[in-house]
Parts: structure tokens; sequence; C-alpha cells
């Protein structure tokens, strides 16, 4: 659920979908999403000390951010003055979920760091029971997570009767903002250090 706070893709994304599709649509996309999440979970606790000693990924994912933010800002700026279609099939909801559960980069790292911290410190047992009764309550978390994003994006849209204009504008900026702090960090980390 704490990986899930800060803005970042996935939680402005249901952010978004709760404003132009409503809150239905956002539910079916938390639901698929949070099945993935269980997934991965599941796969990068199972070989935690292992993807640890064998992968830097730390440079590869700010890489991978900095275009992900990027193509995001893109896609949601050329999009803010476009009126939502009127019908979503939820099938449309689960396949972005799906996608999205799959392609987001920040699963493996946030999952490195925080299951050797719980391995080392004895907290979690790496056996199959354990590592599977923790990944579903990842999966809930992050479904508890986000489904606060999607409830408070449904009552700032009813107080503030904000159009999915500016809301998009917003998520494109917030989008921009993330990449640059990522080029930033590229550049500070292999420039300056």
């Amino acid at each position: 659920m704490v990986g899930y706070i800060p803005p970042g893709n996935i939680n402005l994304t249901v952010v978004q979908i709760t404003i132009t599709r409503g809150i239905r649509q956002a539910l079916y996309f938390i639901g698929a999403f949070s099945a993935i999440e269980i997934l991965f979970t599941f796969g990068v606790m199972r070989f935690v000390q292992w993807l640890s000693s064998e992968i830097q990924l730390g440079s590869i994912i700010d890489v991978l951010m900095v275009f992900m933010f990027g193509i995001l800002g893109v896609i949601t700026w050329r999009s803010r003055k476009e009126m939502p279609k009127a019908d979503y099939s939820k099938k449309d909801s689960i396949k972005y979920g799906m996608l999205l559960g799959v392609v987001n980069p920040m699963q493996i790292p946030y999952w490195l760091f925080v299951g050797t911290y719980l391995i080392s410190k004895e907290w979690i047992d790496i056996g199959y029971l354990s590592l599977t009764v923790f990944s579903i309550g990842s999966g809930i978390g992050a479904a508890l997570a986000l489904y606060g994003f999607a409830r408070f994006a449904q009552y700032i849209q009813e107080k503030f009767t904000l159009s999915s204009y500016v809301v998009n504008k917003g998520i494109a900026l917030l989008f921009f903002a993330l990449s640059a702090y990522h080029i930033v960090k590229i550049i500070y980390i292999y420039g300056f250090k």
C-alpha cells in the first residue's frame, strides 16, 4: 500500500480513469492491476536475493521512467481537449490495468529494496505459502491505495466540477515533471558523482 501513495504513473492513471470514465471503470482497472501486482510481488520476492546480486537496475529503471513518463505525458497532453468516449467496456479497463501492471518498471526495484530488507530482518519467510500470503496482501494493499485515489478523484470532481481538460492537463504536467526529475537524477549521478 505504501508504494502507491507517492504520485506515480499508476495512481495518476487511476485518477484520470475515474474522472474521464467513472468510478466503475476505475474499479475494473484496479482489480486487474492488483492481480498482476500479486504475481509480480510473488516472483520478485521469490528471487530477490538472486536479482539483487545479479542485476544492477538503478540506471536502467531511471531511463525507462524518463521514457515512460514522457510518453504518458505526451499522450495525456494530446488528449486533454478530447471529450472522453461515453461508453467504455469493462474489458478496456481490465486490459489497461493488466498492461500497466506488466509494464510498471517501478515494481522490480521497489520489491528488491523492500524484499531484501524484509528477508534480511527475517520478517518474512521465502517459502511458497508465506510468499503467497504476502503477495496477496500486497495486491490487496495496492488495491486499497488505488481505491483511495479513485474515491478522492471522484470527490474532487464532484466538489469542484473539474473538467477532463483541466485534469488531463494537470496530470500531463505532473508526468512531464516526473520525467524531468529522472533526467536530472541521471545527469547528477553520471555528471557530478
